[in-house]
């Protein structure tokens, strides 16, 4: 797995986890605005919250939601049992238990199986902006992201990239004194190729901020 790092305010203050579904993923370095990685997530990452993304019901049988649930342990079960699902697009925040996060922010993506309608657009950006917004109010400062409904919900992966991008460059427009880190996990080569062209389009190097994103 890679990671994007927007580093927004260049700061290392809490965080919240979001991981990928993967056996490795990112140790976090950041020279400049945007960084990416290598690394193991679920175990290497230490930070105060944990989100996972792409399920209809918090009960650990998808992909990224059974790798979370694995890690957390049995007791995240019992505790997404008194959530009582979460619908399309909104965000619901539980305990990490055994996870290095001390949270998890549960949100469900879109089931889009080819080109996305408008409606499954603003869906997937509320995935993002909803999962945000838990952040803010758990005072959480650092949020990372997997690419949400793009595995067997069948999202787009480039039409994906540009809704969180956008999404992500419309949030900091407002809010970017409320976070310190906002990160991009991805488990696909296309995805990673696909963040690396885009990334520069929604959020501009700045020439004194450093080097470019490179890989770690």
């Amino acid at each position: 797995a890679h990671c994007w790092c927007l580093d927004v305010l260049l700061r290392l203050g809490g965080s919240l986890l979001l991981p990928c579904p993967a056996p490795r993923h990112p140790r976090i370095l950041c020279p400049s605005w945007i960084a990416f990685s290598l690394k193991d997530v679920t175990s290497t990452l230490h930070l105060p919250a944990s989100p996972c993304g792409s399920i209809s019901e918090p009960k650990g049988r998808g992909n990224l939601d059974g790798c979370i649930h694995r890690a957390a342990g049995p007791l995240l079960k019992e505790e997404c049992r008194a959530l009582n699902g979460c619908e399309t697009g909104k965000a619901k925040i539980s305990c990490g238990y055994r996870l290095p996060a001390k949270f998890i922010i549960h949100t469900v993506g879109p089931i889009a199986q080819g080109e996305p309608s408008a409606t499954q657009k603003e869906e997937l950006g509320n995935c993002y902006k909803n999962s945000l917004k838990l952040a803010v109010e758990n005072k959480l400062r650092t949020v990372a992201f997997p690419c949400i409904s793009t595995g067997v919900f069948g999202y787009p992966n480039d039409a994906a990239a540009e809704v969180v991008l956008n999404t992500l460059h419309l949030w900091l427009e407002d809010n970017k004194e409320k976070v310190d880190r906002i990160i991009i996990c991805v488990f696909l080569e296309k995805d990673d190729e696909i963040y690396k062209e885009k990334l520069p389009r929604f959020f501009p190097i700045d020439a004194d901020a450093g080097p470019p994103p490179s890989r770690l």
